[in-house]
Parts: C-alpha cells; structure tokens; sequence
C-alpha cells in the first residue's frame, strides 16, 4: 500500500451466477494491519489473488455474506489449493448459520484428497487443511489487532440468514452489501463509511435477455438492488466513495446501471471491475 493509505480493497471478483471471463465470481480481499481478509470466495478467486501475487499462506481469514453458491463455489481451491502450496494454519472461516455444515462437508467430499496428501504421499500437515468455523447472526464477529469486523442482517429475499459487512481500522470504514435489495439496516450500519460496496442489478437488460419464465425474473430482480435504489442509498450516506460491484446482468449491462444510479446520486461513483484496487486512507485512490 502507498503510504499513509489503511486499507486496501480489491474487488477479485464483481460478477453473479453466469460463468464470464471479465467478471469472475463474487469476492473482495481487504488488507489491513498487515493481515489478508477474504470476502466471499466466488468462481476464480484463487486465480485473481495468484494475479496480486498473494501469498497461498497469507490468506487464511475467509467471511461469508451468505451460502448462495456462487458466493461460496471457490472455497475448494482457496481451502485445498491453500495447503498443498504452503498453508501450515487452519482456514478460518465466518459465516451465516449453515457455514459449519458446509464445511465439514467439503472434508468428506475431498476425504480421499487428504487421505493421499496427508498420510501416505506429500504428507503435508493436518493443521492446514483444518477449518475452523465460527457462525454468527449479527454484531462483531472478528476484533484482532485494530482490526473490526460488523456482520449486519441484509434481505435477499427468502435467502436468510445473509449479512453484509463493515470493517473498521485506523478510524477508516469499509462497508460490503452482500446480496440484498434496498436495506435500512445496511444504512443503519454504514453510517460515517469512507468506501461502500454495494451489489446491484439491472432490470431491464435481465428483463430484455432471460429466458426464464416473467414470474422467476422478477423474483431474481427483487431480491436485488435496483441501480436507482443504489443511487438513493448512497446519496443518503454520502460516502467518500461508492462502487458498484456484483453486477447482476448481462454483459453490456454497466450503462443501464450507472444511468440509473446518477438518476439519484450525484456523487463519487465507480463501476467496479475485476482486480479494481481502492485504497482507503487520508485520500481514496483507485488502480487497475
């Protein structure tokens, strides 16, 4: 990070469901105190921290915003990947009621991988391919070394629990949306932010281009952020910064969504895109 910068965001990945080549799945590492923390693990997310040139071993804080599975599909590389190139420590994760079952099933799935890896051929070490979980509902759940993590209640629809997340450190404030549709208990909780991060959609380019019956659209729509309820959430907040990320839409959907965000928010906005880096200190900068 440059000097006097806190935290640094990269967005890993700002795609949804659809397998892309220009976003991958849903994921965001925060560096602060000299530590990795992991927000969600969508499809790739290993392959962009390769990218960053992060460290196997350094990224071993992993916090779920919900159990939707393109928020969780690349927990198997980052876990078992991780300890065959260096991870000596447990992955810690924190997630949404049913994170523990997760898992304690992804060991049973790769039961016969550990078994060869562990006890007869590499003979890597039990301890990095230990999961320690721990689930939560609401409030802090991580406080170590300056470093604090809130999870708050988000709706995305019947998907509950889902949370979104802020991180504090140094008197700076980072605040992820997760998956939800316009939140009062994210504005409750994002008050005074410096960077949000927020998922949205786009209505009329899901409309136009799906293939599902009109009813399961709307579903899918409603469980999100519209670009003009973006707008009037940021325009609320005030932010240093706003980024839209987890873009729900098809490609070629980025104008439908910042025309209807600045329908209702004048402010500093960004598009988000895959390996955009913020940092997040006594100015607010943006690479990549």
């Amino acid at each position: 990070m440059t000097p006097g910068a806190s935290m640094r965001v990269t967005l890993l990945g700002t795609g949804s469901p659809p397998a892309r080549m220009d976003r991958f799945g849903p994921s965001t590492l925060i560096e602060a105190g000299g530590r990795c923390f992991l927000f969600d693990c969508g499809r790739g997310a290993l392959q962009r921290l390769v990218q960053l040139k992060v460290a196997y071993a350094d990224v071993n804080r992993l916090f779920l915003t919900h159990l939707h599975s393109d928020h969780v599909v690349g927990i198997p590389d980052l876990w078992l990947t991780g300890w065959i190139f260096g991870r000596t420590t447990p992955l810690r994760v924190w997630g949404p009621a049913g994170t523990e079952n997760l898992m304690r099933h992804l060991e049973l799935a790769y039961e016969a991988d550990i078994h060869i890896r562990r006890d007869l051929d590499e003979r890597f070490p039990q301890a990095g391919i230990d999961a320690i979980v721990s689930e939560f509902v609401e409030g802090v759940v991580y406080e170590e070394d300056g470093v604090r993590v809130t999870a708050f209640v988000v709706d995305h629809g019947p998907v509950a629990p889902a949370v979104g997340f802020r991180i504090d450190y140094e008197g700076r404030s980072v605040v992820l949306s997760g998956d939800t549709r316009y939140s009062t208990n994210l504005i409750e909780h994002a008050e005074g932010a410096d960077l949000i991060v927020h998922e949205v959609c786009a209505p009329e380019m899901i409309r136009a281009t799906s293939n599902r019956p009109p009813e399961t659209t709307e579903q899918i729509i409603n469980h999100h952020t519209t670009p003009e309820q973006a707008g009037t959430l940021f325009t609320q907040l005030q932010p240093r910064l706003a980024v839209l990320s987890h873009i729900v839409g098809p490609p070629g959907c980025e104008g439908e969504v910042l025309d209807g965000t600045r329908r209702t928010y004048q402010g500093p906005l960004e598009m988000g895109h895959d390996l955009m880096a913020i940092e997040v200190g006594d100015e607010i900068t943006v690479t990549g």
